[in-house]
């Protein structure tokens, strides 16, 4: 099939042809007063249709671009809610399972880390006795308990359902025991206003990684650690034997 030939249209043909026929009377020199006021006023209209039509494009133009500039901001905010719901837990804004492993494996190409563990008591209790809006609640109500005690560069992760991990870069195993223990005594000291009006506790394992090491190997033990807590009675702190690496 033969490509078609067929030129485009001219966007300035009517303002082409009063141009041609002013220069063709201006170039006339047998034209005379009549034909130059003619060719003139057609010269006039032209130009104030172009003048209409180029201020009609340009606002156009200029509402399109604030138009694209407003779908771009939007594509950006877009975006970054997305980044953020696929590294954040819905449910209480702090890193999900995969985030928390994706920032640990960064943190330990550059330095040791500690990091702790910790696992709600009787969370099943917790559900099946009020329902989940309440575990929803309990669970919210640990991660403000855990907020406010961590350093600026730690990171809290849910990490499952009742079970949380904090990120600690660079800090050794004592700090992060001592800090474990004050988050231990906050949530235990916390009114969490269960029907009941129970107490909510916390089992904590402690671990720690030298620079380079293996998280899953060290997560392991921390998890290790946390059980031991939980078997030894629930509501207290247990370290991991020694630094992971």
């Amino acid at each position: 099939m033969s490509p078609d030939l067929t030129p485009s249209p001219d966007l300035f043909d009517a303002e082409t042809r009063v141009l041609s026929a002013a220069r063709a009377t201006f170039d006339d020199p047998h034209a005379g007063l009549a034909e130059h006021r003619e060719a003139l006023g057609g010269l006039l209209a032209g130009y104030e249709r172009l003048l209409r039509e180029t201020r009609r494009l340009i606002g156009r133009s200029d509402r399109e671009e604030l138009e694209m500039n407003r779908l771009n901001q939007r594509l950006h905010e877009l975006a970054g809610e997305l980044e953020y719901r696929a590294t954040h837990d819905s449910l209480t804004g702090v890193l999900n399972r995969a985030a928390v492993i994706e920032h640990a494996r960064t943190l330990l190409g550059t330095s040791g880390m500690a990091l702790v563990v910790l696992d709600i008591d009787h969370f099943k209790r917790i559900n099946d006795s009020f329902g989940h809006p309440v575990g929803d609640q309990v669970i919210r109500g640990v991660v403000a308990c855990l907020q406010p005690l961590v350093p600026p560069a730690a990171r809290i992760g849910r990490v499952g359902g009742e079970e949380f991990t904090v990120l600690l870069p660079g800090r050794s195993i004592d700090v992060a025991e001592t800090l474990a223990e004050q988050m231990r005594a906050a949530i235990a000291a916390h009114d969490f206003h269960l029907p009941d009006r129970s107490a909510v506790t916390a089992s904590f394992g402690v671990g720690a990684l030298a620079k380079g090491s293996s998280f899953d190997v060290a997560y392991r033990c921390a998890d290790e650690a946390l059980y031991a807590a939980k078997r030894g009675g629930r509501n207290r702190v247990m370290c991991a034997d020694h630094v992971y690496g």
